[in-house]
């Protein structure tokens, strides 16, 4: 059993994955990248700072190899694709297509209170950073969410309501993949 305590998407990713599911979440990490002081990781965090979206072959590169690492059929794979060129090639490159998409639907102020609110240090958590953020989505990530749609591949989340119901929402989802019963108190 474990314990939510923040209903973001990256966080009710991690314990559906590793409790529900028996695999791993795969994160587009680009903090270790970043970390490493590489050419690349550079370049991330510079498009991180200015909210734009990191090239496909990088981040699909990244993916790759922490899905390789991993050793598990099962994934989660929070934050991408976030425009239709990381969708296409995604799918092109490593011949996957989603069961589903988990979209986690929540208004620019809420986006805005949570996002700030949680404290983490992050370069981009700051006012004018969401800002571009969210004009990102609108413009960039919604027409992905629009493609799986129209494939009946999405499942849409009111991530406004409270912490317990939206985790409660996700798990409903992920019940028939879950090799095992599941319950976690919040």
């Amino acid at each position: 059993m474990g314990t939510v305590v923040d209903a973001t998407p990256a966080v009710v990713a991690e314990e559906v994955t590793e409790n529900m599911l028996g695999g791993k979440k795969v994160t587009v990490v680009f903090v270790l990248e970043i970390k490493s002081g590489s050419e690349n990781g550079t370049m991330i965090e510079n498009m991180i700072k200015e909210g734009k979206i990191v090239p496909s072959e990088v981040t699909i590169k990244l993916l790759q190899e922490a899905m390789i690492k991993n050793e598990n059929d099962k994934f989660l794979i929070d934050g991408f694709p976030r425009n239709e060129e990381n969708r296409a090639a995604f799918e092109n490159v490593t011949k996957i297509s989603p069961a589903f998409v988990l979209f986690f639907d929540c208004s620019e102020g809420e986006m805005e209170r949570r996002l700030l609110g949680r404290n983490q240090g992050r370069v981009d958590d700051n006012i004018e950073t969401i800002k571009k953020r969210f004009k990102t989505f609108v413009e960039s990530s919604l027409p992905v969410i629009e493609h799986y749609n129209s494939r009946n591949k999405v499942k849409k989340i009111d991530a406004a309501k409270p912490i317990p119901e939206v985790f409660e929402d996700v798990k409903a989802i992920f019940a028939p993949y879950s090799p095992k019963h599941f319950q976690m108190d919040l």
